[in-house]
């Protein structure tokens, strides 16, 4: 289809005029033209009813046209709209024009508008009218739009979502968002929305009412939710909330009510891209169950309402409240468990000790009795074995050869029973090592020089032959009860007497 709306540009418009006025005459030959100085003058309403009835003999029907409508520019009072119409190349403005939605049509238009799209026939969106070409001598040039495709203009929203999405996709913000952690308890959240707002008072009311031992502290940044300059207010609160992010966890976007209509302001880039970006994590709630905006995709956290919204939030402190509570009672059932086991450990340790000490005394006793015993046993046998063995020596100073015999045999079954006692055979090692003390003592060098040795010495140290000595050495003896010097005057051996 050919696109008209370029053809009514103000300067081919102007040109357009003038050929209908040059060439009036031909077409209303019934006209005459006023002569003045041998000029052909028309008034101004002759030139604008030829213009009308050129064009109305030219655009005999409506035709479709594309255009942008940057204004609605709809009044209340008579539900009439009059919207600027433009198209743009490379971001300029290469066409303009006014139009026309009379009330019966703007109301017939934007409700089939709203069921296919979702949303409000709305300021900047492209638009596929069907208009009529009118003109007015005192209005001008105008189109009347009679009708408006809505699949053109949902393809059309679709398509500028899906090159906001790949154009912050190419930046590599598209994530960052949802990269953020999101608090264990956000207790302290920007909320923007409007304070009259359904969505809003129920978000507050569920906050508040299923909260019990926690609360949820927030302060309202108000902002338009729809409409085309929703997006850019919701942007001006996200950048004020920036500058004291310190005192949030979160920042909440609230939109209750309304259904899916109005929801193009957040497929806005600058919108969702300011989201993308913030530095705390960006939770919504605009009421809609359809495919989701882009502001949505890069939130943190979407839901679908304000009450679901509220009710995620909720169940992050309900389920932190449930651990606490399990918690508490594990560690009620973990005291009660330690003041059991101390007590327990109380009585065992006291068991303990009443068993010890019972059997050490018990022991004790056991040990007295058997020391006592061992002593009586063993001083009983000594006595026996002392009686024995005087008995055998009598015997043995009386009787032969054969009664020696006897005692010997008597002193074998002894030494037995003895070796049975530990107490007996300590005795007998003792009366040893007594032996053995008293044979050390008598080979002790004093009571061997008490027996008439003596032992030398010279310089050289022990003399121990005659060879060691020579005439004039000097040799110390030393006697049982003294010592004297000598001096060597002649040395002899036992072979020659003499060295």
């Amino acid at each position: 289809m050919q696109d008209t709306t370029f053809f009514f540009a103000n300067v081919r418009c102007r040109r357009l005029v003038t050929r209908l006025f040059l060439s009036s005459q031909e077409i209303y030959p019934w006209k005459m033209s006023e002569l003045i100085e041998n000029r052909q003058v028309f008034t101004l309403k002759e030139v604008s009813e030829s213009i009308k009835r050129t064009l109305a003999a030219r655009y005999t029907t409506a035709f479709w046209i594309k255009a942008e409508m940057n204004k609605l520019n709809f009044y209340k009072h008579s539900r009439h709209c009059y919207p600027d119409l433009v198209q743009k190349e490379a971001g300029k403005v290469v066409a303009q024009m006014r139009a026309t939605l009379w009330a019966d049509d703007f109301q017939r238009v934007n409700e089939q508008f709203i069921k296919v799209t979702g949303e409000k026939l709305t300021d900047g969106i492209t638009i596929l009218f069907k208009g009529n070409i009118n003109y007015d001598a005192n209005y001008g040039l105008t189109l009347q739009i009679i009708d408006v495709d809505p699949i053109f203009a949902l393809g059309e929203l679709e398509r500028e979502k899906l090159e906001t999405i790949q154009r912050l996709k190419a930046e590599g913000v598209f994530e960052l968002n949802k990269r953020l952690s999101l608090p264990l308890l956000p207790k302290r959240m920007a909320i923007i929305s409007v304070s009259t707002s359904k969505g809003y008072a129920d978000f507050l009311q569920l906050t508040q009412s299923r909260m019990i031992n926690f609360r949820m502290e927030h302060i309202l940044f108000p902002s338009l939710l729809q409409g085309d300059k929703a997006a850019g207010q919701i942007v001006k609160q996200l950048e004020r909330i920036k500058k004291v992010a310190h005192h949030f966890d979160l920042v909440a976007i609230i939109r209750g009510g309304g259904g899916e209509v109005g929801l193009a302001a957040y497929n806005d880039y600058t919108l969702a891209k300011t989201i993308a970006q913030f530095p705390l994590p960006v939770i919504t709630g605009i009421g809609h169950a359809t495919n989701l905006t882009v502001a949505e995709m890069t939130a943190h956290t979407f839901a679908i309402t304000p009450s679901e919204l509220a009710d995620m939030l909720l169940i992050k402190f309900e389920q932190f409240i449930h651990k606490l509570n399990i918690s508490k009672v594990a560690m009620r059932n973990g005291l009660k468990q330690i003041v059991n086991t101390k007590q327990l450990l109380k009585y065992q340790i006291y068991s303990i000790q009443s068993n010890s000490n019972a059997q050490i005394f018990a022991a004790r006793n056991e040990l007295s009795h058997l020391q006592a015993d061992f002593r009586f046993s063993g001083q009983k046998h000594l006595n026996g074995a002392s009686n024995a063995v005087e008995a055998i020596v009598h015997r043995y100073k009386s009787n032969s050869q054969q009664l020696l015999g006897l005692n010997i045999e008597k002193l074998g079954r002894l030494k037995e029973k003895i070796q049975n006692l530990p107490f007996q055979l300590i005795g007998n090692k003792w009366l040893e090592m007594k032996g053995v003390e008293n044979s050390v003592k008598l080979l002790s060098p004093e009571n061997v020089l008490k027996r008439g040795y003596s032992i030398s010495f010279t310089n050289d140290g022990l003399l121990l032959n005659a060879h060691q000595l020579k005439e004039g050495d000097e040799v110390k003896t030393l006697l049982g009860d003294g010592s004297f010097t000598a001096k060597v005057t002649k040395v002899y051996n036992t072979k020659s007497h003499e060295i």
